[in-house]
Parts: C-alpha cells; structure tokens; sequence
C-alpha cells in the first residue's frame, strides 16, 4: 500500500507529464515540471540540500548540450542548414527512393554532431523546405517527415553527448564517454538501421519514386532584393504561400547556390567558411571525449566551441551574439533541473524502493534478463511519463539494487537505449518529438497522433528488441 507522499509524488509526475503533452495556449514546456518542482519542494519532499546536490548534478549536461545549441545557431545563421536542403534535392538526382536514405542519413549525422533536440530543430525545417520545393502530396510527405524525426531522435543513443539525459546520468553508473561509446555505439547502430529500413519497407508504397530534379545554372539577366547587392533568381511556388529563391554569385564561382524564402536574406554561401566552421565542430566533438578521458568537463569544452565558432563568425562577417542570446533554448537548464526534482522526490518518497523490491531479483539473475527487462521498463515508463524523468528513476533504481558492476553498466545501457529507440511509441516520449509536432503545425502540417502510432507501434518495439539483443550479444562477446 502506498502512503500518503508517495501517492502525492505520483499525482505530481502525473500531472507534469499531462501538461507537456497538453501545452495549453502553446505553454513552454519548462513551466509544467517547474510549478510541479515547486509544489515538491513547499511540500518538504525534496529538502533545499537535495535541490542544491541537483543542480551540481544537470548543470554541466545542461551547459554542453546548450552550447551545442548556439554552434547550431551559428551554422544556421551563415546558411548552411538551408543549403542542405537544396543539396539533398540535387543530389538526389531524381529518386524519391535515393532522397529517402539522403535524409535519414542527415538526421542521423545531425544528432550525432549535436543533439537530438537541436537536430530536430535543424532537419525538419530542411524536410519541411524539401518537400514543399518538390510539391509533394500529403501522403508522399510523410515519410520523409517521420522517418528523419524518428531518426534523428533515436540516433542520440549510440554517444552519450548527443541527450540530456544520457549526460546526466552517466557518471552515476562508472561510466565515461569513451567506454558509454565502445560499449553502446554498435548495438544502437543495429536498432537504428533496422528502423530505417522498417519505416522504408512501411512507406514503400508512398514514397515517390522520381521526384523533380532543380536546375542549377547562373542566369544573365537578374534582379537585387532592395536590402541586399546579391543577384536573385525566383523560384515563385504557386502551390505555396512561400515563395523560394535561389541565390547565386557570378562574380564568386567558389560560392555555392542557396534556397531561401523570401521573408530570410541570408549571405553568400561562402566554401572557405563553411570548411572551417565544420573543422572546429568535428575538433570539439573529438574534444568532448579526450578531455572526458583526461578529467576535463565536457561543458568547458562545449563551451570553447560555441566561443571559437560565434568569434570566427564575428571576425568574418561581423555578427554579434543577439541571435544567439534570442535563439538559445535557455529554458532547456530550467526543464532539466525542473524535471530531476520531480524525479527525484519518487526516490525520496520510495517509489524507487518498490520498484528495486520486485525487480532487483529477475534483473540480477543474469545480462540477458537486465537488459530485457530494463529496456522493457524504461519504453513502457517513457512513452507514459517521458524519458529524461524516465531514465532518472530507472537509473535511481538500478544503482540501489547493489548490482555487480557489468550487470550495473548493461542495465543502464538497456536503460537509455529504452529511454532513446523504445520512447519513440508515443510523442510524449520525448521533448523532441514533441517539438517536432509542434514545427509541423506552425509550418501548416498536420500529423495526428493516431498517424504517427499506427507507424511507430509497428516498427519501433521490432527497432528496440534488435538493439536489445545486440547489446547483450556485444558486451558479452567484448567486455564481460
């Protein structure tokens, strides 16, 4: 029987995880776990020595994952997420079936160079200017919409950099980046193709086999915009209310063409830029793990990319930082600590105790119960409550078991690869995938939740179980 704090504390998550999937009147997602956080702390469930231990605890993930954010501002803001989609319709040379793969495949690397969140907010509106170029119809967009938000969310399992809440948890069990990577990025790998390859098998039918091939080619007679000396050459979309450009420079033949709407005047699209701005992301991402590896927190290092990018910007086109001060989703430090005290008021309360109570014995019987069962917990606890609360008390929860080691570390794997592939059932499953519902309705797009879930139900749960297994066939053959 649950007492009266427990029950309490359920009441709270409960009502957390109903107005994050709710938002009234567009309400941002932090304030639903900050008034829930709040009501915790009046309540004397988590004292202010466990609100102080908290923020010891998500301030660094928090920092790292926020300065990956504005290194994606600053891409953005020298063209290079609107190039791509230009550049995937080109190189796609005509194939429905060829941009299908172009796309997961940049959502994919987006994640893995960012985060899930941020590559949410680059890839779809590069999907979403993809198939609006193209004219595709409603049912010929949905493929390339899902899949590469599908994608691009569970593409954050395979490094640990690339989630809040892997970063947050992953001290907590032993573990360092390097050997999180060594031990998750295959059997992710194996989940992650296996849902590429589900979801084209689903679409096959809607998926266009050719589409329309754009034409590149400098004109000779053109027109400048009133706020800038750059030719023009329109692209006008009838079908649309936004109409495209394409930019091009005679003058530069080392400058690359660029499609904008026409309400954006972005520069030039400058090759010697872009070679560099990449170069400093690639050095960081590599810096996050050699320095974890030598005792240098990961958000000192993020935090000298996001500088050295936003001070290379500066000393190339004279961009100050109010973009970034606008643009950075600072409320991501409030939601993550907001959320944590939620969580961690279940462990305080003993939640955590009842789940250690039935569970401690089925997972320490052997790897392959401990991955099964924690992979199975976390999807079901995620797609109900979402997953960064989800991976909290699971994590709680496994370390309080008095667990060996090796069974620890593949239980917290199962753990976030649940919390990442397994959470993908239902939008509530992850801040990302609610941010992608939300840029499909501000760009005009509807996606109802019984579209999505009649998609996911079918391939996600076969996506998780192969990553399950893989990880338990990888770590067994490799590390135990």
């Amino acid at each position: 029987m649950l007492d009266f704090t427990t029950l309490f504390t359920l009441t709270i998550v409960a009502l957390m995880s109903l107005f994050l999937l709710w938002r009234p009147h567009g309400l941002n997602e932090s304030i639903p776990p900050t008034i829930c956080a709040l009501f915790i702390f009046l309540a004397g469930i988590v004292p202010l020595s466990d609100i102080f231990k908290i923020m010891g605890i998500v301030s660094g993930a928090s920092i790292t994952i926020l300065s990956t954010c504005v290194m994606s501002i600053v891409l953005d803001s020298i063209g290079f997420f609107r190039l791509a989609a230009f550049n995937l319709i080109n190189r796609a040379n005509g194939s429905g079936i060829l941009l299908y793969w172009y796309i997961n495949l940049l959502c994919l690397l987006m994640t893995l160079f960012f985060n899930n969140d941020g590559s949410i907010l680059i890839t779809t509106p590069i999907i979403i200017n993809v198939v609006t170029i193209l004219s595709l119809r409603a049912n010929q967009r949905f493929p390339y919409l899902l899949s590469g938000a599908l994608i691009a969310i569970a593409s954050s399992a395979p490094i640990a950099v690339s989630n809040l809440a892997n970063l947050i948890v992953l001290k907590t069990v032993g573990l360092d980046l390097n050997l999180y990577v060594a031990m998750m990025f295959v059997p992710s790998m194996m989940g992650i193709t296996a849902i590429s390859l589900l979801l084209f098998y689903y679409f096959r039918q809607d998926i266009p086999k050719n589409i329309m091939v754009l034409p590149v080619a400098y004109i000779d007679e053109i027109h400048s915009d009133a706020s800038s000396s750059i030719p023009r050459f329109s692209l006008e979309d009838k079908a649309h209310p936004r109409h495209l450009h394409l930019i091009v420079d005679k003058a530069h033949p080392g400058h690359l063409p660029l499609i904008l709407d026409n309400a954006i005047h972005s520069p030039v699209i400058d090759r010697s830029m872009f070679k560099v701005c990449i170069a400093i992301i690639v050095l960081i991402r590599a810096g996050l793990f050699l320095g974890d590896s030598v005792g240098i927190p990961t958000e000192w290092i993020g935090i000298i990319g996001a500088l050295l990018l936003m001070g290379y910007r500066w000393h190339r086109k004279g961009v100050g930082a109010n973009d970034i001060v606008k643009k950075t989703p600072w409320h991501f430090i409030l939601y993550a600590f907001s959320s944590y005290v939620v969580i961690y008021a279940l462990y305080n309360s003993g939640f955590t105790g009842v789940l250690l109570k039935h569970l401690r014995e089925p997972i320490a019987t052997n790897h392959l119960s401990a991955c099964l069962i924690s992979g199975s917990l976390l999807t079901v606890m995620s797609n109900v409550f979402n997953n960064i609360p989800s991976v909290l008390i699971g994590t709680f929860t496994f370390t309080g078991m008095g667990l060996d080691i090796p069974t620890l570390h593949i239980a917290y794997l199962a753990n976030i690869l649940g919390a990442d592939i397994g959470s993908l059932i239902t939008p509530l499953g992850t801040l990302a995938y609610l941010l992608w519902i939300f840029l499909l309705r501000k760009s005009g797009i509807r996606v109802s939740w019984a579209d999505s879930l009649k998609v996911t139900i079918m391939v996600i749960p076969i996506g998780l179980l192969i990553s399950l297994l893989s990880l338990y066939f990888w770590v067994e053959w490799l590390f135990f």
